[in-house]
């Protein structure tokens, strides 16, 4: 949304856009609805390390099973996509506690480059990289298999429960109605901003054409007066 109107105000040859347009801010940590209101209106968000992956996972699932969600499949591909960065961030955190020694040796074997030129240190190494790797994989695959378990539990309790899909609905319609306020707000104010803009630069162009009229008018007198002198002194 940022680019779309930078390059429209860029094309109108605004001046001074960063003063009416904010550049958004670098990714951080959210919570699961901030997250969840992110994927409804098409922003980009992502895991961070240390967060409480799991119940992000489950608050990510309990969302996608909502009638809003299920209907939007960018929402639900953005939702997965997350929930796959928390798996990968935790199989590699628990790697980097069962790995400790491990992991610390290989950081300082490659670090020494004179040593890595060894055949038997980069077999050393190779070796120690792909225990790490395979251990990472088969956490990535249990993992996998839990959250493809929770998300069923989860979806099969909603679609059995008549009253739960009601409010779902009535949440879905909400969160529609909000969302378009929010749109509408979010334009209306930039198209009040772009006009301000728009509106004060015709204000200092007309100003600099009524100074250049009257510098001309000021010259043009003089001529005159000068003109008119040197007449009378032919004369």
């Amino acid at each position: 949304m940022y680019e779309v109107y930078r390059n429209m105000y860029e094309a109108l040859g605004v001046k001074n856009i960063d003063l009416i347009l904010k550049r958004p801010e670098p990714p951080a940590p959210k919570d699961p609805s901030l997250e969840h209101i992110d994927a409804l209106g098409g922003q980009t968000f992502q895991a961070f390390p240390g967060q409480d992956h799991r119940a992000h996972m489950t608050a990510h699932l309990n969302f996608m099973s909502t009638n809003l969600a299920r209907n939007a499949p960018m929402v639900m591909g953005a939702l997965q996509k997350n929930i796959f960065e928390h798996i990968s961030l935790m199989a590699q955190e628990q790697i980097e506690i069962e790995f400790q020694k491990e992991l610390q040796q290989l950081s300082m074997m490659q670090k020494n480059p004179q040593a890595m030129q060894d055949p038997n240190m980069q077999i050393q190494v190779k070796m120690l990289s792909e225990k790490v790797e395979s251990r990472k994989s088969v956490l990535i695959a249990e993992m996998m298999e839990e959250f493809m378990k929770e998300e069923k539990e989860i979806t099969s309790q909603f679609d059995n429960d008549p009253i739960a899909k009601l409010r779902a609905r009535e949440l879905d319609l909400q969160a529609q109605e909000n969302e378009r306020k929010k749109l509408e707000g979010e334009e209306r104010l930039n198209l009040d901003r772009m006009k301000s803009m728009m509106d004060q630069e015709n204000k200092d162009e007309k100003l600099d054409q009524n100074e250049e009229l009257a510098r001309l008018r000021a010259n043009t007198s003089i001529e005159k007066t000068i003109l008119s002198a040197q007449l009378k002194k032919n004369v």
